[in-house]
């Protein structure tokens, strides 16, 4: 028996035969609670570039962490759309939380797609529900930068073992988290393409700081550079290429979680800048002030990136168990684009709310302070660069046809 095996016979739980099925209002009743905690810290997350540790514990007491897991593991088989709701609640009172989370369930759910069937990868989504346990993500090096599906780092293996050594540029919370999920070359003499996923837990590596992370917003996320060295079993490996993974569900589920915690931040500058509206024509005997165009377009900006966000939803889970209609070049497109428009999108509300607000937004301090939310959003084109996004999708654009009418 592994480590693993007894530490989930330890703490088991008959969590498996739920006898309701959680509602998306009870999801959003437990997020909601999360969220004010998130929201009660915010401020101290960002001023001292801190781990929201108290936020992640609210999750973690609400069970929030395996609400992607299958219920047959101990999880509550959550879909997408709620987890999106979740991010787009935490964004709304602490981007960092809400940015940490949603990297959490990317992993969670390419471990639930994709190590269905292996007995390690079933073990984990277990402890996972059991211990509530935060999966930190690795998939950017110092040679490739932010293009994930290139590896410089191998695996390793002999005998059933396998070792990796990877300078990962960045690993988001990777100091806070209880394991690591990590993409590699399969072997040492495999092509930069050729990726492996592997779980690790905290016990199997050790992190080495090679980077800080002193940044102009989602400074919580404490995305610090590692030497990662790990160790472990080859059954960590995930079966399934990563390339399948990647396509499959690690861009469309990053990129619909990450859209909606911008969309979250963005709600939350909207709804400072109406704030400040409201009070300033009061004041003003209903006079509304100079920026108040500002916060119509605001409005309306919101509405289109919450729109965006629901027909790419749409789109992934009409599809999700369509492996080849996932793989194609049109949803591919779509589903990077998705990146693209709405971190654009984003930080064009939240400028607009900032206008909208004027001065009092522009401040650092006050209740309609916006400062925080523009810094947090501004990291929304880089990461990832959308330009890099474009130009990975151009052969794309070239092969595509022009609709012949609205409806196709």
């Amino acid at each position: 028996m592994t480590v693993l095996d007894m530490r989930v016979a330890g703490a088991r739980r008959r969590a498996t035969d739920l006898p309701w099925r959680p509602s998306r209002a009870d999801f959003g009743q437990r997020a909601a609670a999360a969220a004010a905690v998130a929201a009660a810290h915010a401020e101290a997350v960002d001023r001292d570039g801190r781990f929201p540790a108290e936020a992640i514990d609210a999750l973690r007491a609400q069970g929030l962490m395996s609400i992607m897991v299958p219920a047959t593991l101990g999880g509550e088989a959550a879909p997408l759309g709620a987890v999106a709701d979740v991010c787009y609640a935490l964004g709304r009172a602490c981007a960092s939380t809400a940015m940490i989370y949603a990297m959490h369930q990317t992993k969670v759910a390419c471990l639930v797609r994709h190590g269905r069937g292996s007995p390690y990868h079933e073990r984990l989504l277990r402890r996972l529900g059991i211990q509530q346990l935060l999966l930190a993500s690795s998939t950017t090096e110092g040679n490739g930068g932010g293009n994930v599906r290139a590896s410089a780092a191998a695996v390793a293996e002999a005998d059933g073992r396998i070792t990796l050594r990877r300078e990962a540029t960045v690993i988001s919370y990777g100091a806070e988290a209880d394991g690591v999920v990590t993409t590699a070359r399969r072997s040492a003499d495999a092509p930069a393409s050729d990726q492996v996923l592997i779980a690790f837990l905290k016990e199997d590596y050790l992190l080495e700081r090679i980077q800080g992370w002193e940044t102009l917003g989602m400074r919580g996320t404490c995305s610090a550079g590692f030497v990662l060295t790990a160790a472990g079993e080859a059954e960590q490996i995930v079966p399934e290429p990563y390339e399948t993974i990647h396509a499959r569900t690690m861009t469309p589920t990053a990129h619909v979680l990450w859209s909606s915690v911008w969309a979250g931040i963005a709600a939350a500058a909207v709804e400072r800048a109406r704030a400040f509206t409201r009070t300033a024509a009061r004041k003003a005997g209903g006079q509304l002030p100079p920026g108040a165009a500002h916060l119509t377009e605001a409005n309306a900006s919101l509405a289109t990136l919450r729109a965006l966000i629901a027909a790419a939803l749409r789109r992934y889970e009409a599809i999700a168990n369509d492996g080849r209609a996932l793989s194609a070049l049109d949803f591919q497109t779509e589903i990077n684009l998705l990146k693209v428009d709405a971190s654009e999108r984003a930080v064009a509300t939240v400028m607009s709310a900032m206008r909208a607000a004027g001065l009092a937004g522009y401040r650092n301090d006050g209740e309609f302070s916006i400062g925080r939310h523009l810094r947090d959003i501004l990291s929304s084109p880089v990461m990832i660069s959308n330009d890099r996004i474009r130009a990975s999708v151009a052969t794309g654009a070239l092969m595509a046809g022009t609709p012949a009418s609205l409806a196709d």
